[in-house]
């Protein structure tokens, strides 16, 4: 089979393992579960807390050694099974522990992953720069039809989703072993201080003020990527507890449209040099603070009815917000810092966006939104009016019943309490949050732009 081929699939498969359940999971949790956000929270910050220490150890590993398609290998047979045991934690506490193993053992596989890659690339005489993004890209892809396929098989609010992701991991897990070794290759001096080994000497960095103050805003646009991937699908999927809404195709289809936000982040993708170079790292990257404004208010105004077109604006969005912040952060780490430190530095940019911020973000918003944006319905008058309905209407009656697994007593009041989250009131309050970070750092950070050395930095990325 084609070399190229052969890490298509590779990258296909890393991806489409995450995207059988990200986007879904909420719907699980809240839907099925009827878990609260609070804890959701925290579960979702599993990835964050795996991703500040998990690709550290594992690199350190197939530096030293085992063969990095082998550990790939064995990371994602141990990440499917735990996915297997997932459905079957009987409380929250049970289901983080269980979530945080997967994620220890995903986490850095994704780095894992573009090393296997450059490394057979190299090694069969092809050019990285020009042979990776094709195959990069259809990553994303995978991620996109693993949301399609859980969709449409009727899984994305239950265990089966897990179970996709499961099998299908131990499967990749199998087909890595036949994929090109790729041996330890020793790289760092064993007899170099421990830090050094470990990476820990980019965090001198911060004591230079412009870098410092480049990762805090990395953290704390770092705690707001991963909002929309946590609560996007059940924001639209909950739109089915509104009679009016129950039966548009956002409820039924609500992955499909989340999907959206996969293919703008590919097609952004090729615009990312034009606008790097035209306006410089400080502008893209304030595109993308100014973008994440965009997605959290489009999505807080929307709804499956005259405000379709928000939701679907909104998908579009995401590919700017989310690819110009990651690659011009990137190029900006690539540029700016010693090449003896500048892995270890790329190594700390993703820690405090997929890391710290990851982490913060998750668990500040989900106890925000139990907080001050769960509301708690006790009489059908009171639920009728906040979903736009009648006590009386039948499909209203359907869903409490059939959503909340509650009935109407003879004076009204509800059998059971009934939660419902604000999601225009939660949406307005991450585009705020956005809005600060935005205008933050447009004031506070200083960069000058060089646009030759900018088109240099991007021929040699690869984008």
């Amino acid at each position: 089979m084609n070399i190229k081929l052969r890490l298509t699939i590779l990258s296909f498969l890393q991806f489409f393992v995450w995207g059988a359940w990200l986007i879904t999971m909420a719907n699980f949790w809240f839907g099925t579960k009827h878990w609260d956000g609070t804890q959701f929270g925290a579960v979702f910050g599993t990835m964050g807390i795996a991703a500040i220490f998990m690709p550290t150890i594992t690199g350190i590993i197939a530096d030293r050694w085992i063969n990095a398609e082998r550990i790939y290998a064995i990371l994602h047979v141990l990440y499917g099974a735990t996915l297997f045991l997932l459905p079957h934690a009987e409380s929250p506490n049970s289901f983080f522990y269980i979530m945080l193993l997967a994620m220890c053992f995903y986490m850095p596989t994704i780095s894992l992953c573009n090393s296997i890659s450059y490394n057979v690339l190299k090694n069969n005489n092809l050019d990285v720069v020009k042979d990776f993004p094709p195959i990069r890209v259809w990553g994303t892809v995978g991620f996109i039809v693993a949301m399609i396929i859980t969709n449409l098989t009727g899984n994305k609010a239950t265990e089966g989703q897990f179970y996709i992701a499961g099998a299908v991991a131990i499967l990749l897990g199998i087909y890595a072993i036949t994929l090109p070794k790729c041996p330890p290759q020793n790289l760092i001096d064993k007899n170099a201080p421990l830090a050094e080994q470990l990476g820990l000497n980019a965090f001198k960095l911060f004591g230079n003020y412009k870098m410092a103050l480049f990762f805090i805003f990395s953290m704390l646009l770092g705690a707001a990527l991963q909002l929309t991937n946590a609560y996007g699908d059940v924001f639209l999927s909950e739109f089915a507890n509104f009679p009016k809404y129950a039966d548009s195709f956002v409820v039924q289809r609500s992955t499909i449209i989340m999907a959206i936000s996969q293919v703008s982040e590919t097609l952004f993708i090729l615009a990312i040099p034009f606008f790097l170079i035209k306006y410089g790292i400080k502008n893209v990257m304030l595109i993308s603070m100014l973008a994440w404004v965009l997605r959290f208010g489009l999505f807080a105004f929307g709804d499956p009815q005259g405000g379709l077109w928000m939701i679907i604006m909104s998908c579009i969005v995401y590919g700017m917000a989310f690819d110009f912040f990651n690659i011009s952060g990137s190029l900006f780490v690539e540029t700016t810092t010693e090449k003896n430190i500048r892995s270890s530095a790329q190594g700390l940019f993703m820690m405090m966006t997929n890391g710290f911020g990851a982490v913060i973000g998750s668990n500040v918003a989900g106890w925000m939104i139990d907080k001050f944006f769960t509301h708690k319905f006790s009489t059908a008058t009171e639920l009728a009016t906040y979903l736009e309905t009648t006590p009386d209407n039948p499909t209203f009656l359907g869903i409490l019943k059939n959503s909340f697994n509650a009935s109407v007593g003879p004076d009204g009041v509800l059998s059971k309490a009934v939660m419902m989250k604000n999601w225009h009131e939660i949406w307005l309050s991450f585009a705020i949050y956005a809005l600060i970070v935005a205008i933050a750092f447009a004031v506070l950070f200083r960069h000058k732009h060089n646009a030759e050395t900018m088109a240099k930095a991007v021929d040699n990325s690869g984008h």
